[in-house]
């Protein structure tokens, strides 16, 4: 009896000091695939800077939320005149710097200006253009004027290239990130990882974890076995979809799909012929099964669309109806367009696999209805110069990850080359306006005319696919910009 008891006592000790563990645990290790370049997300284009910094230890005067929504971030609250040419941002106080120095409106004056400086290397200049003059009114309060109404502006100051950072800091950033956020930067090995710690003097809610890790696995093989090792806490965009299923079966791990800003759609040349034509546009449109690409590309992930524009954006309309899968009606179309035995044309693939994988589909599904699609493989240096630049393509796949860039086809020398002027009006219309409830109506409207014009193939919407160990909450589930915001995950207890 006597030694039965220990045994039980002896269980029951282990499994407190096991919950305690637990409970304790205030570190956290992030897999990513991508390495930033450098540190500083307000000169470079790459979105694996993000990945690391944004929240965490950068913040702007807003934020997204995982929903996408904007809040106010180092901003407490902002006013806009009635003409929308002049935002007032009143700034939280106590807001320091990680080396200790105070943040305040000269800060913002200094950030603003400096995207819009001649030698700017801001990769989003343009989101910033309107603003043609910024003023310090007192330590907390900024004035922002415009040249012209920008009804987008509060969207753009959330994302990674407008956080605030200090003229004292800003020689060494690349290398040595000094922010506001919750975490401070500690070290980066190049190669391998990054390590955040938390910030002991954040002005906001304080970060419920102690130290973050950034991992940098660009293998998806190796991804997999870090994973299955329990090596890695998180994988954020875990690389290889077809690995999902072993996860989700495992009680080890939970996998979180969400939602991206990548509208992956099959790009049509709108000026050469005949896609020039609408009922050809609108015949490949019915030609595609989006479902067979989502199953057969994705294993099955992936949101259809029928528009350019997210499912998660609350003024997202279903538009996939326009475009349902239908051959016969394919045919007719590309007959009464004077091709009743179809034509020849190329798909140019860069590397992903929605596009490597999705175009041999696609290629597949145009013929059944006699487009015959010549694939042409492409490296995505090769794609930037052939397809973006030089606009020699027919067809091509690629998922654009700018959040809400509807705006790209009011643009008549963009790389698909469509040209409504009446698109273009209505997209100068939207940035003048700051009625939510106007822009909400102006923003379908915007979807319904893409659409009905069938201006490219809308597929999916990629997702967000990332695997965490089953102890792991307060993740993004969706990825309204690209980051992974650790200022509100912790260990369950």
């Amino acid at each position: 009896m006597f030694h039965l008891r220990s045994l039980f006592l002896g269980a029951s000790a282990a499994a407190l000091i096991a919950g305690a563990a637990t409970a304790q645990q205030t570190d956290i290790t992030v897999a990513l695939q991508l390495e930033p370049p450098h540190l500083d997300p307000t000169s470079a284009a790459a979105g694996a800077i993000d990945s690391v910094l944004y929240s965490n230890v950068f913040e702007g005067l807003t934020r997204f939320m995982g929903d996408g929504s904007i809040v106010p971030g180092l901003a407490s609250s902002w006013e806009i005149s009635e003409d929308g040419l002049t935002y007032t941002f009143k700034l939280h106080d106590g807001v320091k710097f990680h080396d200790g120095t105070t943040m305040d409106a000269e800060d913002v004056k200094f950030s603003l200006d400096r995207i819009g400086a001649e030698d700017s290397a801001n990769a989003q200049k343009a989101l910033y253009a309107a603003i043609s003059e910024v003023n310090v009114i007192d330590p907390l309060t900024v004035e922002v004027k415009l040249s012209e109404p920008n009804g987008s502006m509060l969207f753009n100051l959330a994302w990674g290239d407008a956080v605030i950072v200090a003229p004292e800091s800003i020689e060494n950033i690349k290398q040595n990130p000094i922010g506001t956020g919750a975490f401070k930067f500690d070290s980066w090995a190049q190669g391998d990882k990054i390590e955040l710690s938390k910030n002991p003097d954040y002005w906001g809610t304080p970060a419920k974890l102690d130290k973050a890790t950034f991992k940098f696995i660009s293998d998806p093989t190796a991804a997999f076995a870090a994973m299955m090792a329990e090596d890695v806490d998180v994988f954020s965009q875990f690389p290889a979809p077809e690995n999902l299923p072993q996860f989700e079966a495992d009680p080890r791990f939970q996998v979180l799909i969400g939602s991206t800003e990548g509208e992956t759609i099959l790009s049509t040349n709108n000026k050469m012929a005949p896609f020039d034509n609408v009922k050809v546009r609108e015949a490949i449109a019915h030609a595609i099964d989006r479902q067979a690409i989502i199953d057969g590309a994705m294993f099955g992930y992936g949101t259809p669309i029928g528009t350019h524009f997210a499912p998660h954006n609350p003024a997202y309309i279903d538009l996939t109806g326009m475009s349902s899968f239908d051959p016969e009606k394919a045919k007719a179309l590309l007959a009464e367009a004077g091709f009743p035995d179809g034509f020849e044309t190329t798909l140019d693939l860069p590397p992903p696999s929605y596009a490597r994988r999705g175009g041999e589909i696609i290629a597949a599904q145009l013929a059944a209805v006699g487009i015959k699609a010549e694939i042409r493989n492409v490296e995505w240096a090769q794609w930037l110069e052939t397809v973006f630049k030089g606009k020699n393509f027919g067809l091509t796949i690629v998922s654009h990850t700018e959040p809400m860039d509807i705006g790209i086809y009011a643009k008549p020398d963009y790389y698909f080359q469509y040209d409504n002027p009446a698109f273009q009006e209505l997209m100068t219309k939207l940035n003048s306006t700051t009625d939510d409830a106007m822009r909400t109506q102006m923003m379908a409207d915007a979807q319904r005319m893409i659409s009905e014009d069938y201006v490219n193939g809308y597929l999916f919407q990629l997702a967000a696919t990332s695997v965490a160990k089953a102890g792991v909450q307060g993740l993004w589930n969706n990825a309204p910009t690209q980051a992974t915001d650790l200022t509100a995950v912790s260990w369950a207890e």
